[in-house]
């Protein structure tokens, strides 16, 4: 697109023709201005593999198809609605990650003979120095679930389990100082 600016040089008039980008102009001066979506960053730190559990991955495809094939074709009815257009731009998002998500996904299968060695997809009961219970499943990192105490195997916790075995005892650093925790029971679902 070109444009052009008039001037004067030495009494003499002269025109400048500039060249301009199309991607600085708008359609319609009557058009509102959308702001460009920031591209999302993925969780995963750079050269980290995408690991996801069988059920993971299941799940992960399941609310694809059900936003794609279901959801966004309701909303889609609805073009004039204001409160939809934004309902629909984040669905647009969530379905772009899990697009890219499942793009990238390694999964990946529970041992077929467990050794009771901690592995990714390994549900881990730990007991602490206070004698406590508890329980951690390691999956990936778009599988996490505080509520449900699922940890991403990029987590310290995971960390810590990784590797180790029934009876084993490791060590993990916490805020509140270091804690040594004994691996009670290792399984798989």
């Amino acid at each position: 697109m070109l444009s052009s600016r008039d001037g004067l040089f030495n009494g003499k008039a002269i025109v400048i023709l500039c060249r301009v980008s199309k991607a600085f102009t708008r359609e319609s001066d009557d058009a509102p201005e959308r702001p460009a979506r920031p591209r999302r960053l993925s969780s995963l730190p750079p050269g980290a593999k995408n690991y996801l559990t069988p059920g993971g991955e299941r799940q992960l495809r399941e609310e694809l198809n059900r936003l794609l094939e279901s959801e966004r074709p309701k909303l889609a009815d609805t073009p004039d609605d204001e409160d939809a257009r934004r309902r629909m731009q984040m669905m647009d998002e969530r379905i772009e990650q899990l697009q890219e998500s499942l793009g990238s996904a390694v999964v990946v299968a529970p041992p077929v003979v467990p050794d009771g060695q901690v592995r990714f997809g390994a549900t881990v009961t730990v007991r602490n120095p206070r004698g406590e219970e508890v329980r951690y499943r390691i999956v990936g990192v778009d599988e996490t679930d505080i509520d449900r105490d699922w940890v991403s195997w990029l987590s310290p916790v995971a960390k810590a389990l990784l590797n180790a075995r029934t009876g084993q005892k490791i060590r993990l650093k916490l805020p509140g100082g270091v804690e040594q925790w004994e691996i009670v029971a290792v399984n798989y679902e």
